[in-house]
């Protein structure tokens, strides 16, 4: 199999979005340090994209998310609790397994044909 082109920010994010599982969360953090871009380069890539991904998984590290009313259907289609205060979840409990999300990133970006390289 020989190396695609190093894709670029976009297409990093937008394939680590799409792995995390339903009923799971991740941080713009979680998915930056996994992609190699800022959280907030992880926000403008999710609010910009015309690809369909699971934006509703992605939340702040405090587990609020600011269009929660618009996510709200999806978090209750797929079990995940809004928290008490209304704002978001309780990201401990709904976090995504971080380990297993870089090793599906990895394997996903392998199949693509990309360099990879282990996440820091």
């Amino acid at each position: 199999m020989t190396n695609s082109p190093a894709p670029d920010a976009h297409d990093r994010v937008v394939l680590a979005v799409s792995l995390v599982p339903a009923g799971r969360v991740a941080s713009y953090g979680d998915i930056g340090r996994l992609t190699g871009v800022g959280p907030r380069q992880v926000g403008a890539i999710l609010r910009d994209t015309d690809v369909e991904v699971p934006w509703w998984r992605i939340l702040g590290h405090d587990g609020v998310l600011a269009p929660l009313a618009r996510a709200r259907p999806h978090w209750d289609a797929e079990g995940i609790e809004v928290r008490p205060n209304g704002r978001g979840c309780r990201i401990r409990a709904h976090r995504a397994d971080l380990a297993d999300l870089a090793t599906e990133y990895l394997l996903a970006a392998a199949a693509r044909g990309w360099p990879v390289t282990e996440p820091d």
